[in-house]
């Protein structure tokens, strides 16, 4: 059976694959469309597995809230460009709803929960989205909260994807809570916290910074020719100060607010409850940046469209 440019694009159209790939597929099929569809998916089952070990460092870190449950998902593709595709984003979003909905205890089991809006898991819609993007896909981490009011930011088109969880007591105005929420998700995409406040902080890396500042602080006491007893002395009150600052650095509370005059985080907080006339608490919070921890591949592109036209 013959087929026409116009059975090609329709193919594509129909299931997003590359114009080339569905030629093969319609001659391979003698133009019959429905085995050619039946072509693509037998292939692309195939290509996911194969494309699987490609890294993926590109794609979308996406925050939403359905009903009274908070998620964040990051999920990863090969190239920028993907997340720009609609098909692609609303596997995102798919994906941070079988969060909600499944409550997945971790990425493996999220993999196997129900994908919405069908009888499909997350990972086998996966795979048909390798076929249709023609690039590696990964369900790289999700975060959910089904407690307190959660509020979303997303930054740069999914560039990073931030959920901020609040408790509120003796507040009508949720409108201002979310506001309160928004900037201060805002904070967190900016200024990178790692932690809530300077109690969360890991003994282990607190105990390691106060090691490098001690031995920093002596250094610097060395020009000084100071008793070693009193050098000592001085170089512990530094590092004093210094541990003060790596708190403002890695805890959200003690960060100095950016939208703020001179204040931090907390005491912004402390502000707005007061105006509301109740209290409102930062409880969590989490961030995902796209790629974060990813070793990239270097691609070389000239060697690769070389090696194409041999």
């Amino acid at each position: 059976m013959a087929f026409s440019a116009g059975d090609v694009k329709a193919l594509r159209e129909q299931t997003g694959v590359g114009m080339m790939d569905c030629k093969k597929a319609l001659e391979a099929s003698g133009g019959d469309m429905e085995k050619a569809i039946d072509y693509l998916r037998e292939r692309g089952l195939a290509a996911a597995q194969k494309k699987a070990g490609r890294v993926a460092a590109e794609g979308v870190a996406y925050a939403a809230v359905f009903g009274d449950v908070g998620v964040a998902v990051e999920v990863n593709a090969e190239t920028d460009f993907v997340a720009k595709n609609d098909k692609f984003l609303d596997f995102v979003k798919g994906v941070a709803q079988a969060v909600a909905d499944g409550a997945p205890s971790d990425v493996d089991a999220l993999l196997d929960s129900v994908y919405p809006g069908g009888d499909k898991t997350v990972r086998e819609r996966r795979q048909e989205m390798v076929l249709v993007i023609g690039e590696n896909i990964s369900v790289r981490r999700f975060a959910r909260y089904d407690e307190g009011l959660c509020v979303p930011y997303v930054h740069a088109g999914g560039k990073i994807g931030v959920l901020v969880v609040l408790e509120c007591e003796n507040v009508s105005d949720t409108d201002a809570v979310r506001e309160l929420g928004r900037d201060i998700a805002m904070q967190i995409a900016a200024m990178r916290p790692t932690y809530l406040d300077s109690s969360a902080v890991d003994p282990k890396e607190l105990e390691r910074e106060r090691e490098i500042q001690l031995s920093k602080a002596l250094e610097e006491n060395k020009a000084k020719k100071l008793p070693e007893e009193k050098s000592l002395q001085i170089a512990q009150s530094m590092v004093k100060g210094r541990i003060n600052k790596f708190f403002e650095e890695i805890c959200l509370l003690n960060q100095p607010y950016v939208k703020g005059d001179k204040i931090t985080v907390g005491q912004h907080v402390k502000n707005v409850s007061k105006e509301l006339g109740g209290d409102v608490r930062i409880k969590a919070f989490t961030r995902f940046e796209k790629g974060e921890g990813i070793e990239k591949k270097q691609e070389d592109f000239a060697a690769e469209i070389a090696d194409l036209v041999k």
